[in-house]
C-alpha cells in the first residue's frame, strides 16, 4: 500500500537524482558544450518534483509531529546535491 511516508520516499529520491543530474550533467552540458537542451528537458520535471517534495515534508512533517528544526532541515536538505538521499537514510528511516 502506498501509504504518505512512501511517497514521500519516492518522491524525495526521484527529486534527489533529478537535482543531481540537473546539476551535475545538465548544467556543465549547458555552459561547457553550448547546449541548453538538457536543462529545458530535465528542470520542468525537476522543479515538480521540489514543489511535491516540499509539500508533502510539510504533511509528512505536521502527521509525525516533527519538530520546527527537523522540518526546516528536511526542507533544507532539498537545495543540497545529495541531501534528500541524507535525510532517508537518518529521518525517514527512523519514522517507519
Amino acid at each position: 500500500m502506498l501509504t504518505l511516508l512512501n511517497l514521500f520516499r519516492i518522491i524525495a529520491f526521484l527529486e534527489g537524482v533529478s537535482y543531481i543530474l540537473l546539476l551535475f550533467i545538465a548544467t556543465p552540458i549547458k555552459y561547457f558544450g553550448n547546449d541548453p537542451q538538457y536543462v529545458k528537458l530535465l528542470g520542468m520535471p525537476h522543479g515538480l518534483l521540489f514543489i511535491a517534495y516540499i509539500i508533502l515534508a510539510i504533511i509528512l512533517g505536521s502527521k509525525l509531529k516533527w519538530k520546527t528544526k527537523t522540518l526546516l532541515f528536511i526542507l533544507a536538505a532539498s537545495i543540497i546535491p545529495f541531501g534528500t538521499f541524507y535525510i532517508e537514510k537518518v529521518y525517514l528511516k527512523q519514522a517507519s
